[in-house]
């Protein structure tokens, strides 16, 4: 039986990438730039960047507040962590050598690194993210790999039931083969550089990519007032042949919370590029967290959105609202 989407419920088309920043905010940007220096098949490097922004209110200079980079080799086959490094230098990161993308690497995570998640750090923003990373990377190969080669390949490969992942594969879902695997016929869409023009200081440094490539960016902004306003933006993208790069997820999110208990007051998720047209159905349960407190997001959205309740991205859009209060710190 055939999922039913509500009427004029889709993705609507990428969103301006940035906006202008608001004096008196501060603005967290990351990248990850997923990459095989050796060649496809080979180890995926992930190269991750992110940084914390004040804008003063007076509109004056902004002041970086804080800065981190990662190092990654991650196994391109099994997910598996070969090396890693952050900077500045973190003994704690050697921990997670040996853990696979996904679960395993998020306990291994929570354990080596409880300081990082406590502080809210740009950092463990990145070391959450190398899950959803490793996963999405090898999209990059899509766009770069003739269609019959790759439909080939695919073919080869072991059968991965996808069938009850989340909410675009749920039962009936257009975007399952008969035999539960996902068909790789994605919607993606054409998007502009991260950076405003008018504004370099607004992201951190951006490297200019070019091969088989995929990356990972996020942007979180938070002002203060009489509630906690957040506006947030999340984007899956990959490199083409011709220039430029392609996206296959992206959404925003505008939320509020309490400024004295950080409770989510309100949140909207607003779905821009996904690959099937089922996917936007998960945006309309993100109520479902309401009440919450900010700081219990990265547990409390895997609770309440396994499965086809949620969405893998979206979820790791929401979790990532969870180091707003650090945010919020340094507004103060």
């Amino acid at each position: 039986m055939a999922v039913e989407i509500p009427f004029g419920l889709k993705a609507r088309g990428p969103a301006e990438a940035t906006p202008p920043r608001r004096p008196g905010s501060v603005r967290r940007t990351s990248t990850i730039d997923m990459q095989w220096p050796a060649g496809p098949g080979t180890q995926l490097r992930l190269l991750g960047r992110a940084r914390d922004l004040l804008t003063p209110i007076d509109g004056g200079e902004p002041a970086v507040l804080r800065e981190d980079t990662m190092s990654v080799g991650v196994n391109s086959a099994t997910r598996t962590i070969e090396d890693i490094d952050a900077y500045p230098h973190r003994p704690g990161v050697a921990k997670m050598v040996g853990a696979r993308g996904g679960g395993s690497s998020r306990s291994v995570l929570a354990e080596a690194m409880a300081d990082e998640a406590e502080a809210g750090t740009p950092l463990y923003l990145l070391l959450d993210d190398i899950a959803g990373a490793s996963l999405i990377a090898g999209f990059a190969y899509s766009r770069w790999m003739d269609r019959e080669l790759l439909l080939q390949a695919i073919s080869a490969a072991p059968v991965r039931n996808m069938e009850g992942v989340c909410t675009g594969f749920q039962p009936g879902s257009g975007a399952l083969m008969p035999d539960g695997s996902s068909k790789w016929n994605h919607q993606v869409q054409p998007v502009a550089p991260l950076p405003r023009n008018d504004d370099p200081r607004g992201w951190h440094q951006v490297e200019d990519v070019t091969g088989i490539a995929m990356r990972r960016a996020r942007r979180i902004d938070v002002h203060v007032g009489d509630v906690i306003t957040i506006d947030s933006m999340f984007q899956d993208s990959s490199t083409v042949p011709t220039g430029g790069r392609v996206a296959v997820h992206e959404y925003r999110l505008a939320a509020t919370a309490d400024p004295d208990t950080g409770v989510l007051l309100s949140i909207d998720a607003d779905p821009r590029v996904l690959p099937y047209d089922e996917c936007p159905l998960a945006s309309r349960n993100v109520e479902k967290i309401l009440g919450t407190p900010l700081s219990e997001l990265r547990s409390v959205v895997l609770e309440k959105f396994a499965g086809t309740e949620g969405c893998t991205h979206l979820n790791d859009a929401m979790r990532a609202l969870a180091e707003v209060p650090t945010l919020v710190r340094e507004l103060r």
